[in-house]
């Protein structure tokens, strides 16, 4: 009899033979700038740490704290016996941070997408959606059965293209939803998010930016892209994010008017059917808000490093695209070529991962840096060092 599961190891395979499979390395302690990753004392340069938070001691203090008050866990989903007042201070506070309305928690930044993207839109209904959005905005829009539409990266021209095509199906349409990450994570370049909500208001559009990689970098104190481009909330519906980035903790959320925070309250099945955030989780994303709105200096840290970085890198004559944010990419090519760059980097005390296909185009493997406020000037110039060395072994400078 055929074994049923045998294309699990074939396609596996496939994965190794091509240098497309993941390879996973184990952190001994905790995110921080000098960690211990599979027995080696290595320098991070890869997480998604931006502002240090994943080890601050306000952070720390404020869980451990949540523990001895309510315990490690909730014990429901917050509809029924989950809902906590350490959940409802949170969503308060963020919804001050944002300066909107109202503001919800989700368990994840991708059960946020996956599971309010469907409830916006469905049958009869068009999304359009940036080329490169993250896979958990394209997850999020295959579950609505709308009807979808692509526009070229970054590029407001193509959207309105697109919007001009769907006026002349109107008044089939019942809505529009464009959506658009405001970070995106692979290139580090910024969603032109002014001009896509003035579109979305001149063709009666909905618009859904994912600010996953924004907050805590963009916008006055980190308050994301929102901020960054000074736009009200009226052109901008839909402002998603995550606490598990600069906030340092886990987590997804929305930020909007009351209307969209009761509507997702009673039809988003991710938030409604899943257990929600343990007391110390919540705590310490409280905690994070609270260092966001009182210790500036980190922000301001994260784009010195970043703009003293990319100076470096180009210096040398790497490849670095177009990011404009602390997400900085060094091309390559070849996957092959980005795993032996990661290698020789790690065999420095420098940990940097490869993004290869099918994340990023077959040509455009990389190793994606992303920049951390807590390194010092000293750890800087040790990762610096480290790239120059590497490429100049490698030959790709």
């Amino acid at each position: 009899m055929r074994d049923p599961t045998g294309f699990l190891a074939e396609e596996y395979q496939q994965l190794v033979a091509s240098a497309t499979d993941w390879k996973l390395r184990v952190l001994e302690g905790p995110s921080a700038p000098w960690c211990e990753i599979d027995g080696h004392r290595v320098l991070m340069f890869c997480s998604n740490n931006y502002l240090g938070l994943s080890n601050h001691p306000r952070l720390k203090e404020a869980a451990v704290a949540a523990v001895k008050t309510h315990g490690v866990g909730s014990g429901s989903v917050r509809p029924i016996a989950g809902n906590m007042d350490l959940h409802m201070e949170l969503e308060r506070r963020l919804a001050k941070f944002k300066r909107a309305e109202a503001s919800l928690v989700y368990q994840s930044g991708f059960a946020t997408n996956s599971g309010l993207i469907p409830q916006l839109v469905g049958e009869g209904d068009l999304v359009i959606s940036d080329e490169l959005n993250h896979g958990s905005i394209i997850d999020g829009v295959r579950l609505s059965r709308a009807e979808r539409a692509v526009y070229r990266h970054g590029d407001p021209v193509d959207l309105e293209r697109v919007l001009a095509t769907a006026e002349e199906h109107r008044p089939s349409y019942r809505r529009i939803l464009i959506i658009t990450d405001g970070v995106f994570s692979m290139d580090g370049d910024i969603a032109p998010l002014d001009r896509i909500a003035e579109l979305g208001h001149q063709h009666g559009a909905m618009v859904y930016v994912d600010d996953a990689h924004g907050e805590g970098v963009l916008g006055e104190g980190g308050r994301g892209i929102v901020s960054h481009f000074g736009l009200s909330r009226d052109r901008v519906q839909v402002e998603m994010g995550t606490f598990s980035k600069a906030f340092g903790v886990v987590g997804g959320h929305i930020s909007g008017s009351k209307e969209l925070v009761d509507f997702a309250y009673n039809r988003s099945r991710t938030w409604l059917l899943s257990g929600s955030h343990p007391p110390p989780v919540a705590a310490a994303c409280l905690a994070a808000i609270d260092v966001l709105e009182t210790e500036g200096e980190h922000v301001r840290r994260l784009w010195d490093l970043t703009r003293r970085f990319k100076s470096a890198m180009r210096g040398f004559g790497f490849d670095i695209g177009k990011s404009e944010t602390p997400i900085t990419p060094v091309i390559v090519g070849e996957s092959r070529r980005a795993k032996e760059l990661s290698e020789h980097l790690f065999g420095q005390g420098l940990f940097a991962l490869p993004i290869v296909y099918p994340m990023v185009a077959k040509d455009k493997a990389r190793i994606r840096t992303i920049m951390n406020a807590a390194l010092t000037d000293d750890d800087l110039q040790f990762a610096i060092g480290a790239f120059e060395r590497a490429g100049r072994a490698l030959h790709l400078i």
